[in-house]
């Protein structure tokens, strides 16, 4: 399969949370109800099972239930990328195997991490996964995993299906020179919610984000604009998002998103543990600081900020 015969999966993607009940188990009910919502946002696709749907804390069945949930509620209306990563190859091909009897759109995965793996070892267990099916793959390179450099994800970018990169480094000038190295086969997607916009402008395709769980129609929104080349309209409402997660990173962002979530009738249940829920004191503290960008913005291009202007 060549990289030009992979379909492109671009726009805006959120990286879905994974619901879950006030016992930690896997709430399977709550996650059709959210993958609707997602969609009607405007979302271009989900990523699921990542680092923002807590894949790690999940055992492998409850990897695989949550995906044929997704899937299924979905019904083709927009691609699906499942991601599979875990630190033994084994585990992740086994994930990657049953994304493609479910019908994923396409699979992703962390580079195996915790232990310090050579490159070779890196290239071994991306050459081993992608082969796997015949699905398009796309790496995951982020800071929590251990950011590769861009000379490793040049090899990567030779191993057959691997057609995309998630990037979710700060350094926009990475996304620039891959694009220019890789050209437009290989598909970039920007992963850091508050410079979303910069990715776009550095020559992303397509962004993958915690923050477009709760607010997808800002991105969407911004998504638009950029294509357009309206970058000043874009950046003005990148910098209001921006202040907003940047208040929010100061807690256990997860648990804040689903609380903002229930203030407009999304239940996306709760965090697993050791992730914390914020506290009252924090809950009046998020609101009091919504309600001053509700006085400095006409339009905070936030629904659920929006819906407290009464």
């Amino acid at each position: 399969m060549k990289k030009t015969d992979l379909p492109k999966i671009i726009g805006v993607i959120p990286a879905m949370m994974t619901t879950f009940d006030e016992h930690e188990n896997l709430d399977l009910t709550r996650a059709e109800k959210f993958t609707e919502f997602l969609i009607s946002k405007g979302a271009a696709g989900l990523y699921i099972a990542g680092s923002t749907g807590e894949g790690f804390l999940m055992s492998e069945d409850e990897r695989k239930s949550f995906a044929e949930t997704v899937i299924k509620t979905v019904g083709g209306r927009i691609p699906v990328i499942v991601h599979v990563g875990a630190i033994g190859t084994k585990k992740s091909i086994a994930l990657a195997e049953h994304a493609a009897k479910i019908g994923a759109s396409a699979v992703s995965s962390v580079p195996p991490f915790y232990y310090k793996f050579s490159a070779d070892d890196v290239c071994s267990y991306y050459r081993d996964l992608a082969s796997a099916t015949d699905l398009p793959f796309v790496v995951y390179n982020v800071p929590l995993a251990g950011l590769m450099s861009n000379s490793l994800v040049y090899r990567l970018a030779e191993i057959k299906n691997v057609c995309g990169l998630k990037f979710t480094g700060q350094n926009v000038d990475d996304i620039c020179e891959i694009k220019q190295t890789l050209g437009d086969d290989f598909v970039v997607y920007s992963g850091c919610d508050e410079i979303a916009v910069h990715g776009l402008l550095a020559g992303a395709d397509g962004l993958i984000g915690s923050f477009y769980n709760l607010m997808c129609e800002s991105f969407v929104e911004i998504y638009r604009l950029a294509q357009k080349s309206a970058w000043n309209e874009a950046i003005a409402i990148q910098k209001i998002v921006t202040a907003f997660i940047h208040f929010a990173v100061q807690w256990d962002y997860y648990p804040v998103m689903r609380e903002c979530l229930k203030s407009i009738g999304v239940d996306t249940g709760f965090s697993r543990k050791p992730f914390s829920a914020p506290s009252a004191d924090d809950v009046k503290k998020l609101w009091t600081f919504c309600d001053s960008l509700l006085k400095q913005f006409p339009n905070t291009h936030m629904d659920f900020i929006e819906k407290r202007r009464s």
